[in-house]
């Protein structure tokens, strides 16, 4: 996979999450990249969440339309990744997306 120049926080791009151990979410598949752009200019990883075509009504799942397709949000399945695993940017999200994922990480993290 080819590695973009410059990436921001809340864009979608392909991700190829190969090879994986145990109950780790596979294949190539969207990713949201919610690590800040001060991390993803100074390291070679970002951090992401996959995207999946398995809807689950979950606290920790959101569900994200994209292109006209509703796809979840698996915050559940957060990971670092190197950026040479990152593919063609997909989209970014949109003002009230990045709102509510802002909302289910917090959530998650919340102490």
């Amino acid at each position: 996979m080819t590695r973009p120049s410059s990436i921001s926080q809340f864009d979608v791009y392909w991700v190829n999450l190969d090879p994986t151990i145990g109950r780790e979410i596979k294949k190539t598949r969207p990713g949201i990249v919610v690590s800040p752009v001060v991390m993803n200019d100074a390291l070679d990883t970002v951090i992401i969440v996959p995207l999946t075509s398995t809807i689950i009504d979950w606290p920790f799942r959101l569900s994200i339309k994209l292109h006209d397709k509703i796809s979840s949000a698996a915050c559940d399945q957060l990971r670092c990744v190197s950026k040479q695993r990152l593919g063609k940017k997909i989209a970014s999200l949109n003002p009230s997306q990045k709102k509510q994922l802002n909302n289910v990480l917090n959530d998650i993290f919340a102490i």
